[in-house]
């Protein structure tokens, strides 16, 4: 199962060309919103996935065999919000920003989790929650492949599960899943990083806010159904995730829905 990715593990296999061109055109193919990239994009996105492949191992739940396309195609995608991070920066560089994880846990469906809380009183709460995915801090990120398989149908209602937890994973490099990441020096010409989250937020709450409310009315009186999947409404960690995904697999719908959020991320995953 594991021959392609061991070859781009071998000692000095860090160039594009490590990556079997067939399953790579293949995979563009496969994706409109990667397909769409020009060639020069597409090159450093394969740049980025043979670094990727060679950084984290894949682990098949309940029996999962994961075949070389599977792990390519979670690969590019992971990649993705990496690709204009850092003008210049190299492929080693740019995947610092997923240095805190090796392993990528995917199973063949969405899962079960078994949840357990305390309230103020100390009162134990368990529960149980339904998962597409999860990323968690300092730790692996699970993903299912039902869902995966589809990012390219489900590219039009600007959702991407791959996206959306590798997106968690660059909050979370700020500490808490607080819908900020680590913003550079002089973000949006701000003079320290306080101002510069502040000017984040500045655009994401009202953003986040407006997005909530009108998935309230939605579900309670019966208003128009967000384009955005909804579970954004959760949190302002969740809604930027969500948002993330949607910025990457349908720009154009994205910048008519969100322009302001559209010039927020371009500065931050456009940079220059």
């Amino acid at each position: 199962m594991w021959n392609w990715l061991a070859r781009c593990l071998l000692p000095g296999r860090e160039r594009a060309d490590a990556i079997d061109s067939a399953l790579w055109t293949a995979t563009l193919q496969g994706h409109d919103f990667l397909a769409e990239l020009n060639p020069a994009e597409q090159g450093a996105l394969r740049q980025l996935c043979v670094e990727f492949l060679a950084r984290k191992q894949f682990h098949g739940a309940q029996g999962l065999v994961i075949t070389d396309a599977m792990a390519l195609a979670i690969a590019a995608q992971a990649c993705l919000p990496l690709l204009h991070l850092e003008a210049g920066a190299s492929a080693s560089r740019l995947l610092r920003w997923y240095d805190d994880f090796v392993g990528i846990v995917l199973h063949p469906a969405q899962v079960v989790a078994a949840r357990e809380t305390v309230d103020e009183a100390g009162v134990v709460h368990q529960y149980h929650e339904v998962l597409a995915g999860e990323a968690m801090d300092q730790g692996p990120v699970m993903l299912n492949w039902h869902d995966v398989a589809r990012s390219n149908a489900s590219a039009a209602e600007g959702y991407n599960l791959v996206i959306h937890e590798f997106a968690h994973k660059l909050e979370l490099r700020d500490g808490q899943p607080q819908g900020c990441p680590p913003l550079p020096r002089g973000f949006l010409a701000s003079h320290s990083p306080g101002a510069a989250r502040a000017a984040w937020l500045a655009v994401l709450q009202p953003a986040y806010d407006a997005f909530r409310e009108q998935v309230i009315r939605a579900e309670r009186f019966g208003g128009a159904v967000p384009w955005m999947d909804s579970y954004g409404a959760e949190s302002l960690s969740e809604f930027f995730a969500v948002a993330c995904e949607a910025y990457f697999v349908q720009r154009p719908r994205f910048s008519q829905e969100f322009p302001a959020l559209r010039a927020l991320f371009d500065a931050f995953f456009r940079p220059g």
